[in-house]
């Protein structure tokens, strides 16, 4: 014979639980513009591609 060894659920719980975690409220205050986040990716992108500054050169060769 089977027996359930499991602990009662408390389903409704448990469900708003997991709905809170599924889809959290955005926190006030903090919105993302497009053309901010465009900008930043633009300055980052021309700061990679920027050429190394020059090293000094030593006075053997």
């Amino acid at each position: 014979m089977v027996t359930d060894r499991t602990a009662p659920v408390e389903t409704a719980a448990l469900a708003s639980e997991v709905e809170g975690l599924l889809s959290p409220a955005e926190p006030d205050g903090i919105y993302r513009d497009s053309r901010e986040c465009g900008g930043g990716l633009l300055i980052l992108g021309l700061a990679l591609l920027a050429p190394p500054t020059p090293r000094p050169k030593s006075g053997d060769r």
